[in-house]
């Protein structure tokens, strides 16, 4: 199929349903579409994305590896991520979740596959949703394979480092998927503590950088995919191949791609309809033109 390149939407879907979303509505024909979200579809919840507002891409993040093999990038990571953690559990719905979630109870839309690691969609009623990265909400500990809920390791951490969030919240700077970036001299005296069960090493329940998604997560994310008449890539750059790997699946099936992003994404040579717009304006709008409320 031709690409159609919208130029004039991030100017027209503020005061309604623009050419843009009146042009994706046409393209879904009136059946069922699967979105596959990034982390564009919940900045306006207040989550940091990689790649917006100037940045080129994660700052030093995470590598699995590394994480698996070294103590002090664990105390790393946990010093950080109780920091975030205090913003991160915060956040909520916005209007790009809560109009993906009214798509599927109308019946327009199959479910979602996310990229995101902070279960807004669920939150919002999703029903149908396949966390492709996992969930910060969760952590697993690496020894017995217990899944403690994020919000009790949480308290654990904070009586293991008393004064924590006082000591670091002067000098935090806020980062993606519930990171923090703080001075090393305070990194080094934090407390990691190990699973409630067994005392072995704990790992939130989610990919790191150089990680692998599941296999049985793949083949549902897969198998999600396969409902869909078209794929809706929303906030996502696709830079990252665990995505992109959906758009070049739909393609090889003859199904159309549209990509709702505020910026370039690696999709847009090959897509259907590119609509420059931020979810949280053309998801409400996209549902209105089906003919669908949003709460």
């Amino acid at each position: 199929m031709k690409t159609t390149q919208l130029d004039s939407i991030a100017e027209q879907v503020d005061d309604g349903v623009g050419d843009g979303v009146g042009a994706l509505a046409r393209l879904l024909g009136g059946r069922r579409f699967v979105a596959l979200t990034g982390a564009g579809c919940s900045t306006e919840s207040g989550i940091p994305d990689y790649r917006g507002n100037g940045r080129t891409g994660p700052r030093n993040p995470i590598q699995h590896d590394a994480y698996m093999r070294k103590p002090e990038v664990r105390r790393r990571y946990w010093a950080r991520a109780t920091i975030g953690w205090q913003r991160f559990r915060g956040a909520r719905p916005n209007a790009a979740h809560h109009a993906l979630a009214a798509l599927e109870a109308a019946g327009h839309l199959a479910g979602v596959i996310t990229q995101n690691v902070d279960r807004l969609h669920s939150q919002a009623g999703s029903r149908r949703v396949v966390e492709l990265h996992g969930a910060l909400a969760d952590v697993r500990c690496l020894g017995c394979r217990r899944v403690e809920p994020r919000e009790a390791v949480h308290e654990r951490l904070l009586v293991a480092n008393p004064g924590w969030l006082d000591v670091a919240g002067d000098v935090i700077r806020y980062a993606p998927d519930g990171d923090a970036e703080l001075p090393a001299e305070l990194v080094d005296g934090f407390q990691v503590v190990g699973c409630a069960t067994c005392g072995d090493v704990l790992k939130p329940d989610v990919v790191f950088f150089g990680g692998s998604v599941a296999e049985p997560t793949l083949a549902d994310a897969f198998a999600l995919a396969d409902e869909g008449a078209t794929l809706v890539v929303i906030g996502s750059s696709l830079t990252v191949y665990s995505g992109y790997r959906f758009v070049k699946h739909a393609r090889e099936r003859g199904v159309a791609v549209a990509v709702i992003n505020d910026g370039p994404t690696r999709a847009d040579p090959i897509a259907d309809l590119l609509l420059p717009a931020r979810a949280g304006h053309a998801l409400p709008s996209l549902a209105r033109a089906l003919g669908v409320a949003v709460a």
